[in-house]
């Protein structure tokens, strides 16, 4: 299916605490929307949208600001921060109606701003959904590459259906958006969700640039709270390796029991001069116990949030609003 008419973009920016990149990447943005409007990919309709997550810094200013000063700039602000992916959710939640197309992308510059154009291609030639993809990891450090790789191999064998190399990065159709609107959970994982929509879709590869200005808010840390986070809200893969590693544990305590009591029977039994390699053996099962009690208590946690239904972001100002109060 090759779609010939010109469809509304939205392009969706998460901005936390960027004053410093944000009057930077806001003109490069600015001209690849209009680029794309001359070459006619796209419709004139065409918008940026800022999704403030709450900064504490001039991030809002500047974005309404934007706003004042050119038509394609929308800004939209949560009330308080909630994290990244509330904040990519809030911009496409909003968008899904008004717009044909979403592009969500950071605002640090890092992401090739061009593969956009590449998105829409795939797009018009039948992908509802198209992923920024790395081609590589050339200007990363060993440790950010080697920390990378491990969370992307990890989430896939834990049973997390995600692209390698694809953080957040991608053209979803509204299409798309409509259907994804049914998933209702509160523990977001996005490039775990996507995927599970369905729809027709497809890769775009690109070089990552360095950050253009200010400092990353994505720290090791951070980066192990989301594969954790992407593990338990996807998967129940770590419960059944806890339950299996039980089962192992218990039949090798099984056929220590029976190898014992027949020693006794015939009288083969010595005293074992070997106390602390028992103490080694129970401290260790004891730290395997409490280490399944917390993953299980992770997935009870995950159920408690859910259960609330709380709301995933709250809107507190849309700039297109500000002239009508």
């Amino acid at each position: 299916m090759i779609i010939k008419t010109k469809p509304i973009l939205y392009i969706i920016i998460p901005c936390y605490n960027e004053k410093d990149v944000l009057p930077i990447t806001s003109k490069l943005f600015l001209e690849e929307l209009l680029l794309l409007i001359e070459k006619q990919k796209i419709s004139s309709e065409s918008k940026i949208l800022f999704c403030n997550d709450g900064s504490k810094d001039s991030t809002w200013e500047i974005i309404t600001n934007l706003s004042k000063k050119d038509e394609h700039f929308l800004g939209i602000s949560q009330s308080r921060n909630r994290g990244h992916q509330s904040t990519v959710l809030m911009g496409l939640m909003e968008a899904k109606d008004k717009c044909d197309i979403t592009v969500s992308i950071d605002c640090d510059g890092q992401d090739d701003i061009f593969a956009i154009e590449k998105m829409v291609d795939a797009y018009k030639v039948g992908n509802q959904v198209v992923y920024g993809v790395r081609s590589s990891r050339k200007t990363d450090t060993f440790f950010k590459r080697f920390t990378a790789q491990s969370f992307y191999r990890l989430l896939n064998k834990m049973g997390a259906e995600v692209v390698y190399n694809h953080a957040d990065y991608r053209l979803i159709s509204s299409r798309v958006l409509k259907e994804f609107a049914n998933f209702k959970e509160v523990n977001l994982f996005l490039r775990g969700l996507v995927p599970l929509v369905g729809f027709k879709s497809a890769s775009v590869y690109y070089e990552r640039n360095e950050r253009l200005a200010g400092k990353s808010h994505y720290p090791l840390s951070k980066m192990l709270h989301l594969a954790f986070d992407g593990i338990t809200s996807l998967s129940i893969k770590p419960i059944r390796i806890i339950t299996t590693l039980g089962f192992l544990i218990s039949f090798l305590s099984l056929i220590g029991i029976i190898w014992v009591i027949i020693s006794k029977l015939f009288g083969t039994s010595r005293s074992i001069q070997g106390w602390s390699s028992m103490v080694c053996i129970i401290a260790f099962i004891g730290g395997l116990q409490l280490l399944s009690l917390g993953v299980i208590g992770e997935y009870i946690g995950k159920i408690y949030m859910e259960v609330k239904r709380r709301p995933r972001y709250i809107v507190d100002e849309r700039t297109w609003e500000v002239g009508d109060e």
